[in-house]
């Protein structure tokens, strides 16, 4: 009796496990699935929509990245929403926690960068977003010479975004006007979000072709 009981209590043990499990994998679905959603939106939508996407996967993990290689946490997007649609206090707030929670988030400093400059902290501003752009040449440079074989060569292949922003680097070192800082740091933001889905495109495509039948 006692080993049939032990039995059953191990049974139940697994069924919850398990259960627990299946949650935890559909939780993290629909927080991916959500800002992904968001991106979108974000990119080629209504920021609106894309905020009501992020704030719903940062409710149900606030500690959520989002890897694409890039790593972004979920703050940045709902800073990033905040941003694009006009509401920089709100911005300031979730990107001031992005980046408190990690320094390699580049694009969270950018984007802390270009709000600070919007509410009028010009100084403090303009720090963050060279910072934020040193950050993203840097990455960029680590990840073509670190995975060269692998995905890396799929990142910025043309340094079209690194030139531009050696080009920015240099303008804000000589000064510049508010306006075409503030255009250009959402370009490269803008870029680096859209290089996401390239990058992974261009991957899919060549692993493709390295799969065919060589002699078709």
């Amino acid at each position: 009796m006692k080993r049939t009981r032990c039995r059953g209590l191990e049974g139940a043990g697994i069924a919850v496990v398990m259960a627990a499990l299946a949650l935890l994998i559909s939780a993290c679905s629909t927080v991916q699935g959500d800002v992904q959603a968001g991106r979108q939106d974000l990119l080629y939508g209504d920021p609106n929509r894309a905020l009501e996407h992020f704030e719903r996967a940062a409710a149900s993990n606030p500690n959520y990245l989002y890897y694409s290689v890039l790593p972004q946490s979920v703050w940045t997007y709902v800073g990033r929403a905040h941003y694009a649609a006009g509401k920089f206090p709100d911005a300031r707030h979730a990107l001031e926690r992005a980046v408190q929670r990690s320094d390699q988030d580049n694009l969270a400093r950018l984007y802390l960068g270009l709000t600070r400059v919007r509410e009028g902290d010009r100084e403090a501003g303009i720090k963050d977003v060279e910072n934020g752009l040193r950050g993203v040449r840097d990455w960029l440079d680590y990840v073509e010479r670190q995975f060269s074989s692998s995905y890396g060569r799929f990142w910025d292949p043309n340094r079209q975004i690194r030139s531009a922003i050696a080009s920015d680097l240099a303008m804000i070192s000589q000064g510049t006007d508010q306006k075409k800082l503030l255009a250009e740091g959402e370009w490269v933001g803008t870029q680096m979000e859209e290089e996401i889905d390239r990058a992974r495109r261009d991957e899919r495509t060549d692993h493709y072709r390295e799969g065919e039948d060589p002699r078709r």
